[in-house]
């Protein structure tokens, strides 16, 4: 009995305190203190980053100097995932097959890491990097920015998105999405860097506003994406095909219609759209298209498809890669995304669904003016789209796709790859080439 009053007792003082706590007076005093206990951590959490990136990681590096640069080591640094991601592919494949070079990968798992792993990981590449002769990358990277890089170690910065759509880096400082422009000063995320490689010239003014690379020695090249190289091979868009089938049978015979919407908040809690009315487009489209989503990788929690629309639509994130989706869609609808640059490859239908536009550019800006760049249409609503494709024989514009191409992708010919090699490596691709 003794027990029983003792759990009698703890659920009485619970409901007591669970009606205490809604009151005012009570309220007010607890989110206060909820206040300062995010205060404290956050002000914990800076000062462990300044002591890692300020101390940490350059000791560790400084550290591993007295052994000398290895001319055949090439490094690839992966920063948010656990896998390296098709960024490097063209580059890393061409280097593994053709050449004798000693290819490490190191892949920081930022995303999905716990703290201590992460930091482990940063400290296990910095030490690789260390006598490295060559490094790439395809993100911000605050770990590599901390150290002092060595003059003889070349790092070249392939970025993983083509053209200059939303902003990132520090031209979003101070915006919402953005860090306060004092904090991407003190903690780069785009030091060390010898080469940036972008689509096109006509963007490489925005790269050197989002890097702060103006009045350093980092040369922005217009050599092409790497990774475009893919989409101007048969062979790319036949396998695409092929996996498509195998996965969705009831594709075949159909028309694709790709959506591709970017992430909404911040990396670490992103949340992708739900506003497409996937029945509508049943209702009107299913006869002529299926329909594909391709959620960004950011997103963990994506909507499920209702079984009743499964031969009609199919999210395939983490089933086919983008760089797939894009060579087999006959039409694709996205948002804010850069996708649309690689799509423009293509010359074919973009419908734009900025449902939210005036609440995304508050939130994190874009490099040209939205209606002036996008070379589609930009709907708000579900039935806009559906008449749009509908009638899109009379309505798409294939020029303006194509000057947005000429513009954009200038650069994107199907030899990028070839060109990178040869602005990184130079002589040594003679030296190391396999017999």
């Amino acid at each position: 009995m003794g027990f029983i009053k003792i759990i009698i007792r703890a659920l009485w003082i619970n409901r007591l305190w669970y009606k205490i706590k809604k009151l005012p007076l009570i309220k007010s005093i607890i989110a206060y203190e909820n206040k300062k206990k995010k205060e404290r951590k956050k002000a914990y959490n800076r000062l462990h980053m300044e002591e890692f990136l300020h101390h940490t990681i350059p000791d560790v590096y400084d550290s591993c100097l007295d052994k000398p640069v290895d001319e055949r080591k090439v490094v690839f640094i992966e920063p948010r995932y656990n896998c390296l991601s098709n960024n490097f592919g063209e580059i890393y494949t061409v280097l593994e097959r053709e050449y004798d070079f000693d290819i490490k990968i190191c892949l920081l798992n930022e995303i999905s890491a716990s703290k201590e792993e992460y930091e482990q990981n940063c400290i296990d590449m910095v030490k690789e990097v260390a006598t490295a002769k060559y490094v790439f990358l395809d993100e911000a990277s605050r770990p590599f920015s901390a150290i002092n890089k060595r003059k003889e170690t070349v790092a070249i910065q392939l970025w993983h998105a083509c053209g200059a759509f939303k902003k990132f880096g520090f031209s979003t400082a101070d915006l919402i999405f953005g860090s306060d422009a004092e904090s991407l000063r003190q903690y780069p995320f785009y030091a060390n860097l010898n080469y940036v490689t972008v689509s096109s010239p006509e963007v490489i003014w925005a790269y050197e506003e989002a890097m702060l690379l103006k009045d350093r020695d980092t040369e922005i090249v217009a050599t092409g994406i790497s990774r475009t190289d893919a989409f101007f091979r048969e062979d790319t868009i036949n396998s695409a095909y092929k996996k498509l089938y195998s996965i969705m049978p009831s594709a075949k015979g159909k028309k694709v219609i790709l959506y591709a919407p970017t992430f909404r908040g911040r990396v670490r809690k992103a949340k992708t759209s739900e506003k497409l009315d996937v029945g509508a487009f049943y209702n009107d489209l299913s006869d002529e298209y299926v329909l594909l989503f391709n959620h960004h990788p950011f997103v963990k929690n994506r909507p499920e498809v209702a079984d009743e629309y499964k031969s009609f639509a199919c999210d395939m994130t983490g089933n086919m890669s983008i760089d797939e989706l894009l060579c087999i869609s006959d039409i694709c609808i996205s948002d804010y995304s850069s996708l649309v640059f690689e799509y423009s490859l293509f010359e074919r239908p973009m419908i734009f669904f900025a449902y939210d536009i005036d609440e995304y550019n508050d939130w994190r800006g874009f490099y040209y003016d939205y209606d002036e760049l996008t070379p589609g249409p930009v709907y708000k609503t579900n039935e806009e789209i559906i008449n749009y494709i509908k009638n899109i024989d009379t309505m798409f514009d294939k020029h303006q796709v194509i000057d947005f191409k000429n513009k954009f992708m200038q650069s994107c010919d199907g030899h990028a790859t070839e060109r990178i090699l040869k602005l990184v490596f130079g002589n040594a691709l003679e030296i190391y080439k396999r017999a």
